[in-house]
């Protein structure tokens, strides 16, 4: 085992075991809580074509036993010991954490590393577990929010993986076997590939101790069929998609534009404040010109989103059907004024302040720490998780100006738009 070089600043210890796999630890010993998630590059992003939906899938497989643990196993043994376990897959990662009492873990982390070690995903559970997938994917396909943003990365990325659901198609999903899904697993349940972040009331010796004692025997590794490179093509036009949906009370607008990816932070967070000034609150100039102004539409919000390759700065309105084009019109023109005129130092200064105080708010817990280290770690490096304040700090006007200018153009970004079906459609 070696310790990794870090900022002074950062407040964890960065370990490399002997097999590759990255341990994050932070001693809290204020607290008698200790949490491990356990982070993985294999996300959504990682699938072919043809395997849409795997990482999802298997996210929910691991949990159907082992060798040593039966299905539903597991779930006891955390539950019975008081802790918590759940997981989560997006399109740059799977990771999978607990909660417990400090003391508790050395008898729960065990059962951790044998799922995500030794998962033998039998191929019985595999096509119970296929069933619970697909009826998820049908209750996601009736909710009209999570339709829209699908859609509108469908039209972002017509030729990327970020524009394919994490969820995947049933028809899809039918067609794989137990035997690819172990493949998949082998291919990326490995430990270069893998990064531990345990955070709370446990000293670093016993928590390294416990790491290496449990995530040592992994899988023979083995080869899955890969995507082929490529980047997010530019948004050099107006790609517009329009679906219709019976008994919606409200229409929905989605537009979207593309940013960097981490490998240039400082332009991402830069969006990132941009968000915050045209819709984090009733001051903000979306929610002030659309909504309390004029009318024009019942809700209003933008997100950022950090993604490995490519961020993303998405706009979303609720609305009635007659006012859409007009919307879409005065969205374009407020950003245009911010490339012309920029932001004024007192809106500047409320962004920062509202992004710094939810990023403390949210690097209180455990919890809170363990996720966001991890994330970091897979996504790009793990003391990217600090600096963040300094960063969004640091910008003045004419660097928001200059950004807004290079990423939002007003004749080129992606628009979804979820209209009601009228009487006669239905």
């Amino acid at each position: 085992m070696k310790k990794l070089s870090t900022s002074p600043e950062f407040p964890a210890n960065l370990f490399q075991l002997d097999n590759g796999l990255t341990v994050i630890h932070q001693n809290m010993p204020a607290t008698p809580v200790a949490v491990v998630d356990v982070w993985v590059k294999a996300g959504a992003a990682n699938e072919p074509d043809a395997w849409s939906g795997m990482a999802h899938f298997l996210e929910h497989t691991i949990f159907r036993g082992t060798e040593k643990l039966q299905p539903g196993e597991f779930d006891q043994v955390i539950e019975d010991q008081g802790g918590f376990a759940n997981a989560a897959t997006s399109h740059d990662y799977a990771h999978f954490f607990i909660t417990s009492a400090a003391d508790l873990l050395p008898t729960m982390l065990p059962s951790l590393a044998d799922l995500l070690l030794h998962a033998s995903i039998p191929d019985e559970e595999f096509y119970i577990e296929r069933d619970v997938v697909t009826e998820e994917i049908r209750q996601a396909d009736d909710d009209p929010d999570w339709l829209m943003f699908q859609t509108l990365l469908e039209t972002i990325y017509p030729h990327h993986p970020y524009g394919r659901s994490v969820l995947g198609k049933p028809d899809l999903l039918q067609q794989r076997s137990p035997e690819q899904m172990r493949q998949f697993h082998h291919t990326y349940y490995q430990p270069d590939n893998m990064t531990v972040a345990i955070v709370g009331g446990i000293e670093e010796d016993k928590a390294l101790s416990l790491v290496e004692e449990n995530f040592q025997d992994f899988p023979t590794p083995t080869e899955s069929p890969r995507n082929p490179a490529m980047s997010a093509l530019p948004l050099d036009r107006i790609r517009r998609t329009e679906l219709r949906m019976p008994r919606l009370e409200h229409a929905r607008l989605s537009m979207g534009w593309l940013g960097t990816g981490v490998r240039n932070m400082h332009d991402a967070y830069g969006l990132d404040l941009i968000s915050a000034i045209l819709s984090e609150g009733r001051s903000s100039r979306l929610v002030r010109h659309l909504r309390e102004s004029k009318g024009l539409v019942h809700e209003i919000g933008s997100q950022f989103t950090l993604q490995k390759e490519s961020s993303l700065l998405t706009i979303h309105a609720w609305l009635d059907p007659e006012n859409l084009e007009i919307v879409e019109k005065e969205i374009c023109r407020c950003i245009e004024q911010i490339q012309f005129w920029g932001v004024t130092p007192i809106e500047l200064a409320r962004a920062k302040r509202l992004l710094c105080n939810d990023y403390a708010f949210s690097t209180e817990t455990p919890s809170q720490l363990a996720g966001l280290y991890g994330y970091y770690q897979t996504i790009t490096t793990a003391e990217q998780a600090i600096a963040y304040p300094e960063q969004i700090q640091s910008f003045t006007p004419a660097e928001l100006q200059r950004i807004a200018i290079d990423y939002l153009s007003c004749s080129g970004y992606a628009v979804a738009v979820l209209k009601p079906t009228t009487v006669w459609e239905e």
